[in-house]
């Protein structure tokens, strides 16, 4: 089963760099332009595509998971006068429709899940825009808490996607403008109507950035603002963190197999059946222990391996409409997992395993498929399991059997 693969490691990126110092992580893009998902375009003037936003999601997550010591994110550009010029024009024009609607919308969780890391784990998030932030740039950046512009006379922002190309910018630019920076309407509509954007001193006036620093203080204000937002973090002074570990999964023509996830597919009924396992005993029931065991350890895993079957029915089987849920294992094993979760969920590690969880299933929440939710005997929807089955379309139980079907409810639902 050939496909999209979202499953991608540091060693594999070609478009992101990160580094790690003191409590302050910098991610700065430098994409390839030769290093688009297919051939056919090139990504010019740091402009992305599905490639370069796998790569953004998977240096969220590692930030959240391996390195607890990083209190602030300062997202910046490589490229000198240009920090991101959005989305790929070529890529899109050559993409089927229903691509470009899974690709905003990948794009736009994953601004969410920017977001989320700083209102829920604590690392607080800067956009230092060294350049031009155009379109889905400027989308990025408007997820960071902060924003500070080069005041060059030539660096701008901008949504340009109304005046150049009749649509409206697709990753939640308006919005954000309006209702997260509370830019003033008359100012918000002639900002999306004006392709050239707006630059320095008035972009801050009007809200659009906080700052517009001149390009010789530049650096020492970034530096400046992101050790203040790193300030206001709970998240621990030091490590350990948890690797994440590639998922690995046994492909075939019409399945995927994981340690806890098996998706099979029928293309003829166009249908899937995505099965989840609960655990199968000792599983960690403390902070030591869910750090020892990692991204092994199932509630961590069975997530991750849902996210990328998610991903892979969303972009590689654009024919299926109809998903199954099933669950099976012990109910009980799931409980066990939820009370140790629920009794450390202070604890900084166990909060990003449960803001995991929520992630996956707003992801299926959001998957434009119809998913069926079968209990049966022998099934699991227990505790976090049970979501699965209360974000179906439909559930449908199981009259009579031995053992009974049976659900199950826990402090995580």
């Amino acid at each position: 089963m050939a496909g999209i693969r979202f499953d991608t490691s540091p060693a594999a990126w070609r478009h992101w760099v990160l580094e790690v110092e003191g409590g302050v992580a910098t991610l700065a893009l430098n994409v390839q332009e030769d290093g688009g998902l297919v051939p056919g375009y090139a990504l010019k003037l740091n402009s992305y595509d599905l490639a370069v936003d796998i790569e953004l999601a998977d240096a969220l997550q590692r930030l959240r998971f391996s390195h607890p010591e990083v209190h602030a994110l300062v997202v910046t550009s490589l490229r000198e006068r240009m920090f991101c010029a959005g989305a790929n024009i070529f890529m899109l024009a050559a993409s089927s429709h229903p691509f470009k609607v899974n690709f905003c919308k990948f794009t736009n969780e994953t601004r969410l899940a920017l977001e989320e890391m700083s209102a829920e784990s604590g690392i607080r998030t800067l956009a230092a825009l060294n350049g031009t932030a155009s379109g889905g740039g400027y989308e990025l950046a408007l997820a960071c808490d902060e924003i500070l512009l080069v005041d060059d006379g030539a660096a701008a922002v901008s949504l340009p996607e109304v005046p150049l190309l009749g649509v409206l910018p697709g990753t939640g630019g308006l919005t954000r403008v309006v209702d997260k920076r509370k830019v003033r309407r008359d100012r918000a509509d002639f900002f999306a109507t004006t392709a050239e954007g707006v630059k320095g001193k008035r972009a801050a006036e009007w809200r659009l950035v906080d700052e517009a620093v001149p390009r010789s203080e530049f650096a020492a204000r970034v530096r400046e603002r992101a050790t203040a937002l790193a300030a206001t973090s709970d998240r621990p002074e030091h490590g350990p963190g948890v690797e994440l570990e590639p998922l690995a999964p046994e492909r075939s023509a019409d399945a995927l197999a994981y340690r806890w996830v098996r998706l099979a597919i029928d293309r003829v009924k166009r249908a899937a059946t995505l099965t989840v396992r609960a655990p199968d005993g000792g599983e960690p029931e403390s902070p030591p222990s869910f750090l020892e065991a990692g991204s092994r350890a199932w509630a961590v895993a069975v997530w991750r391996e849902l996210d990328d079957a998610l991903l892979h029915l969303r972009f590689d089987e654009p024919e299926i409409g109809v998903v199954l849920l099933r669950t099976e294992g012990d109910p009980q094993a799931v409980l066990g997992v939820d009370r140790a979760l629920d009794r450390h969920r202070r604890h900084w590690l166990v909060r990003e395993i449960l803001l995991l969880q929520k992630r996956v299933l707003k992801r299926l929440d959001l998957t434009a498929r119809t998913f069926f939710a079968l209990i049966e005997p022998g099934s699991a929807f227990a505790g976090s399991l049970l979501e699965l089955a209360l974000a179906a379309d439909r559930s449908y139980m199981l009259a009579g059997g031995e053992p009974p079907a049976t659900i199950a409810l826990s402090a995580l639902n």
